[in-house]
């Protein structure tokens, strides 16, 4: 029996967890996806068919399907297995590894920096900021996956020589006015004329933090001015500024600031002589 689990999910990708309980040694019927998927083992193994190819997937060696792709699955492994499945549009694919290319093999080797990148997605799928936090994690650890599969790939971004000072200039400018695009990563990369890729390593070359931390510093420096001003909801706050919800925003304040907002209120209360 497969349950699926979705823990974030855009226009340009899903990320879901999927888990097999029974034990089956003989292949499943032929499936056919439509869409670009890289798919990591978190617990257990299984078999995968295609193009004529069987491979053993486990938390050592996850794959990657392309559409079009037929495929067979095998799950004999006492207990079942669970795995991460992140679905690509072709759009995003492309900007990480060039139009039209494919995968050189289905096998991705993961080394202990790459099961990072894992645990850091699934990691940052509990913070409820799945426009920034969860695609920069889910960039880069894409990125790495699609550089050992694809000969040849070289995610914009990545190139040397480029100047990303006008780049990350720009996007400073729509997260301060509050641009509607700079809600997300891959609508402001869309708004800059960049890949997403690019414009995620770029904000870490040029200003030494990511652009999700930039984001929340700039959110955080928002909201501390409306406490400042009196502002006593704290829902309203968190609507207001986009966060996903208060406790997301409380979370935010503590991890930037050590207090949470209602403990910023009281020390920004102006004091009695």
């Amino acid at each position: 029996m497969l349950t699926t689990t979705v823990l974030a999910t855009r226009p340009d990708f899903r990320v879901t967890t999927v888990r097999c309980r029974d034990d089956h040694t003989r292949w499943s019927q032929t499936e056919v996806r439509a869409d670009y998927r890289l798919v990591l083992v978190r617990r257990g193994r299984f078999r995968r068919q295609a193009a004529g190819t069987a491979a053993e997937v486990d938390p050592t060696v996850a794959y990657l399907g392309v559409p079009g792709e037929e495929e067979r699955f095998a799950h004999p492994a006492e207990g079942g297995d669970e795995c991460t499945s992140i679905s690509l549009t072709p759009t995003l694919w492309a900007a990480l590894a060039g139009e039209d290319a494919r995968p050189a093999r289905q096998s991705v080797y993961v080394d202990a920096r790459l099961d990072l990148a894992h645990r850091r997605v699934l990691a940052s799928a509990h913070t409820g900021d799945v426009d920034h936090a969860v695609t920069e994690e889910l960039l880069a650890l894409l990125a790495a996956t699609v550089g050992q599969a694809v000969d040849g790939a070289v995610p914009t971004g990545a190139r040397p020589g480029r100047d990303e000072g006008p780049l990350v200039a720009a996007a400073r400018r729509a997260i301060g006015e509050a641009h509607p695009a700079s809600e997300g990563l891959l609508p402001l990369a869309e708004l800059l004329g960049a890949s997403p890729y690019r414009l995620s390593r770029a904000f870490t070359r040029e200003l030494g933090v990511s652009l999700t931390s930039y984001r929340n510093r700039v959110r955080v420096g928002r909201a501390l001015d409306r406490l400042d001003a009196g502002e006593e909801s704290l829902a309203t706050l968190a609507a207001d500024l986009g966060f996903s919800d208060q406790a997301h925003l409380c979370r935010t304040m503590r991890q930037y600031l050590g207090h949470t907002p209602t403990a910023l209120r009281r020390l920004l209360a102006p004091k009695s002589r």
